[in-house]
C-alpha cells in the first residue's frame, strides 16, 4: 500500500508542485494539504497521514512548533521537513521537536520519495548538505574561548552567531563565511542581521569594533 502524505507550505503553488511531482510515485498518495500550522493539527487528524512534508514558516503556528504539537500527540505520524532553511538553529530545533528527517527545498523527486519511505520506516534521513554539517558540527571541538566569549554583552548571541561575529571580526565577507561554516549566503545574511539587532549596532562596521573591542577576531 502506498504512504500516505500530508503537505503542510504556505506557498499554494509550492504544494501544488510537490503534489504534482508525488502524484506519478506509486509509493506515495497525497491525502491533503494544509496552509499553516493550525491547519495541519486539524488535518492530521481529519485525514490521518503516515507522514507529514512540513515547512517550517507558516503564519500563525510555525512548523516547529506543529511538529512538537503532532509528535506528542500523533507520534506514530513521521514528519519530514522540506525548508529552504539550512542553519543549524532550525535543524536541531526541528530534531528536538520530532522530525525524523530534514531536506532543502531543491531536493528532487526521489530524493523526496526515499526520504518520505525512511520517514514512514521511523528511520531519520538528512539531505547531504544537511547530513555532513550535522557531522561537522558533532566533530568541531568546543573552545573555551567561545564559551567566555558568549558572556557578558555577547550573551544573547547563539553559539552559531558568536562563531560568525569572530569571523566577522576577523575581516571576512558573507561569502567566505558561508564558504567556511557550509551555509548558504542568504543564510549567513539572516545571521548577520540577527547579530547586528542584538548587539544594537548600526552596521558591519560598529559589529567589528565591539567585537575586537571584546578580543575576537585574533584566531584565524
Amino acid at each position: 500500500m502506498s504512504i500516505k502524505v500530508l503537505i503542510a507550505d504556505d506557498h499554494i503553488f509550492y504544494r501544488e508542485g510537490v503534489r504534482a511531482l508525488l502524484s506519478s510515485s506509486p509509493e506515495v498518495t497525497v491525502v491533503g494539504e494544509a496552509s499553516s500550522g493550525e491547519e495541519v493539527l486539524a488535518k492530521a487528524t481529519e485525514v490521518g497521514p503516515q507522514v507529514i512534508l512540513m515547512d517550517l514558516k507558516m503564519p500563525g503556528m510555525n512548523g516547529i512548533d506543529a511538529t512538537r504539537r503532532i509528535h506528542e500527540s500523533n507520534p506514530e505520524i513521521g514528519v519530514l521537513v522540506i525548508t529552504m532553511f539550512d542553519d543549524d538553529d532550525s535543524v536541531f530545533a526541528a530534531m528536538r521537536a520530532g522530525a525524523r528527517g530534514y531536506l532543502l527545498k531543491d531536493a528532487d523527486k526521489d530524493e523526496v520519495v526515499r526520504a518520505i519511505i525512511a520517514v514512514e520506516r521511523g528511520e531519520a534521513i538528512f539531505s547531504p548538505a544537511i547530513a555532513q554539517r550535522m557531522i561537522q558540527y558533532f566533530s568541531a571541538p568546543s573552545t573555551p574561548s567561545n564559551k567566555k566569549g558568549q558572556s557578558g554583552e555577547f550573551a544573547e548571541l547563539t553559539e552559531r552567531e558568536f562563531e560568525i561575529l569572530e569571523l566577522i571580526a576577523q575581516g571576512h565577507n558573507n561569502l567566505v563565511i558561508s564558504n567556511k561554516l557550509s551555509l548558504s549566503i542568504k543564510t549567513v545574511q539572516n545571521y548577520v542581521s540577527s547579530i547586528l539587532t542584538k548587539l544594537q549596532v548600526a552596521d558591519r562596521a560598529q559589529a567589528i569594533v565591539r567585537a575586537r573591542e571584546a578580543g575576537l577576531g585574533n584566531r584565524k
